[in-house]
């Protein structure tokens, strides 16, 4: 199994040892889109939505994704957060909402994963929020947009 680094030498999966790996500021940046019906636009541009502030309760459900990000996603390691930011555009001609989020720490491992789960809980949020008024949102383009710090230094995706 020599080259995958989530595997010991017998081929059983293991949590990767950070200890020697230096505190550094990391930050890390997802975002995601979800496509809405006219209806349900309306509903969270206007704060109508049966279920109540539907950006305003998937920003905190997106946060509460990213804290908890080593409990859904296995062998990750469980993070101290320094700042975690949900941020939401709404785009009207289309009728999507794209979520971003915005994670930062200091130590031995970086916040992609906390970013990409924040993201995708916020979405999720808004599809459990509104799914009355529309089945057929659709969330996609989930993605890493950029992360900064630790040994592999900057990255940003040229793709969004």
């Amino acid at each position: 199994m020599s080259g995958f680094t989530h595997f010991d030498e017998k081929g059983n999966a293991v949590m990767v040892d950070v200890h020697e790996k230096a505190d550094t500021y990391r930050v890390a940046v997802a975002q995601g889109t979800i496509t809405v019906n006219e209806e349900v636009f309306q509903a969270v541009t206007n704060h109508t939505a049966k279920k109540g502030d539907v950006l305003g309760i998937a920003r905190i459900a997106g946060i509460m994704g990213a804290k908890k990000n080593a409990e859904l996603i296995p062998l990750c390691h469980i993070i101290a957060l320094t700042d975690c930011v949900i941020e939401f555009v709404l785009d009207e001609k289309t009728r999507q909402i794209t979520a971003t989020c915005r994670t930062s720490c200091v130590g031995k491992t970086g916040v992609e994963m906390e970013a990409m789960t924040g993201v995708s809980v916020a979405l999720l949020t808004i599809y459990d929020m509104c799914k009355a008024m529309d089945r057929g949102m659709v969330i996609s383009e989930i993605h890493l947009v950029e992360k900064m710090g630790g040994k592999s230094g900057h990255y940003r995706n040229e793709n969004g």
